[in-house]
């Protein structure tokens, strides 16, 4: 998994930390609606996702990602950022909440997902190296 090094990273490895990307905003909307007793359905965490998958996929897009996934401050900084401020654009323009105790939790949440996984990768990685 590629850190911060220029070598390139397989397409496999960048689809892989999309996949990530996306199953924990996922876990974030499901463990949302669970904590707000939402009916329980197979396809509600989608509901509840889709602006903030929207949102990674456009972050995604706009910092160009895919060159370097795993990095921290060059991708994992803007697409965190970018997954949850497009995700409140989205919601907003189609009527969802964007209550200022959501933005937070929302930002804080979705920054330790997809923050602490290239921080997990990034320690792995320089492990790696020195032994």
């Amino acid at each position: 998994m590629q850190t911060g090094s220029p070598k390139r990273t397989s397409a496999a490895a960048v689809t892989g930390m999309l996949l990530l990307d996306a199953a924990l905003v996922v876990v974030f909307a499901a463990v949302g609606r669970g904590s707000h007793a939402r009916e329980a359905t197979l396809l509600g965490p989608f509901e509840t996702a889709w602006p903030f998958l929207a949102g990674l996929a456009l972050s995604w897009l706009l910092t160009l990602a895919w060159r370097r996934p795993a990095a921290i401050l060059r991708t994992g900084v803007p697409v965190w950022i970018g997954t949850v401020g497009f995700g409140m654009l989205f919601r907003a323009l189609t009527g969802q909440g964007t209550a200022i105790p959501f933005v937070i939790v929302a930002t804080l949440t979705v920054g330790a997902f997809l923050l602490g996984w290239r921080l997990i990768a990034l320690i792995a990685s320089r492990a790696r190296a020195r032994s």
